[in-house]
């Protein structure tokens, strides 16, 4: 069994979307890769922090779900970081309404000992010297970096960004980030040339539009599973990325066939995310709705091509 350390936001999001509107609920890049990743029973560890003000019944949630939480700082006299955003109609598009850094603005994250040898590391999106500073923590190179990240560094801290990319193999972003990185519009040229940045592993989410894996010459696509109706997107990428973390984790199996499955994984458990409002419908997922699931992808997705 690998070991995942993940490292991100535990949060508070506020959300509202044409079915509603939420008061402060749990949110953060880290916890929503950690659920996701629970389901492969791995040793996974979260690194973050938070304030005094963060209830501990959610830091018995993630630790009831075997995700070791002393890599989760708790300052008594901060305050945890806050993201309010509202989505419109087409629910692909929102705006940010409140952004509180909070305990986040001075964040050095701290690998605990027994995870500094993990076999899969998880940078969710942070600032990417904070990203970089995990990697210099670890004792022993891991089988797998992934890292995420957003435009928002891509604008204020771009040198940073590319030096941390240097030093990863996966690197998980949309499309809209994609075609920023490398100022290119073609998905297959920008993957092309995220390679050339460091990454042997390019994956472009396209949300309700599913997901590409490239590697070098070789190119997957997973379709998204069409849904009734999609509640809340948010932490959908950050749950795609923890399903796709936990099955490396699993499998430690780092080909490109092996990645084609975490991709299915990532998807599947990102298809429930959407379906109720921040983390709800994750607390809840039972292992035996997730294979179910997984068998529709399969339906989705497989046939025998008849050539004439």
């Amino acid at each position: 069994m690998g070991k995942l350390v993940i490292v991100g936001t535990v949060a508070f999001d506020a959300i509202e979307t044409p079915f509603g509107k939420t008061d402060k609920i749990l949110g953060g890049a880290a916890t929503f890769i950690g659920l996701a990743a629970s389901h492969f029973n791995i040793d996974s560890a979260a690194v973050s922090v938070v304030g005094g003000d963060f209830p501990q019944e959610y830091l018995d949630l993630l630790a009831n779900r075997n995700i070791d939480i002393s890599g989760v700082e708790i300052i008594k006299e901060g305050k945890t970081f806050f993201w309010s955003g509202r989505y419109h109609n087409d629910m692909n598009s929102r705006d940010t309404l409140v952004t509180e850094l909070n305990t986040l603005a001075d964040f050095k994250p701290v690998v605990p000992v027994n995870y500094k040898d993990a076999d899969v590391v998880m940078l969710g999106n942070l600032h990417p010297l904070v990203q970089a500073s995990v990697l210099d923590q670890m004792e022993v190179k891991p089988k797998m970096v992934i890292l995420d990240t957003m435009n928002f560094w891509m604008d204020c801290a771009l040198e940073d960004l590319m030096n941390v990319i240097k030093r990863i193999d996966v690197i998980t972003i949309n499309d809209e980030e994609a075609r920023q990185l490398t100022g290119e519009y073609s998905l297959v040229v920008a993957a092309r040339k995220i390679h050339k940045m460091g990454p042997k592993y390019v994956v472009i989410k396209k949300g309700e539009h599913g997901a590409l894996l490239f590697n070098n010459d070789h190119v997957f696509y997973a379709p998204a599973l069409p849904l009734e109706e999609v509640f809340d997107p948010t932490g959908a990428g950050d749950t795609f990325a923890g399903g796709f973390a936990g099955y490396i984790a699993k499998t430690s199996d780092i080909s490109f066939e092996n990645m084609k499955n975490a991709v299915i994984y990532g998807s599947t458990l990102a298809s429930f995310c959407v379906e109720k409002f921040g983390t709800e419908r994750m607390q809840n997922l039972s292992d035996e709705e997730v294979h179910k699931r997984l068998a529709q992808f399969k339906q989705l997705t497989q046939f025998e091509i008849e050539l004439t």
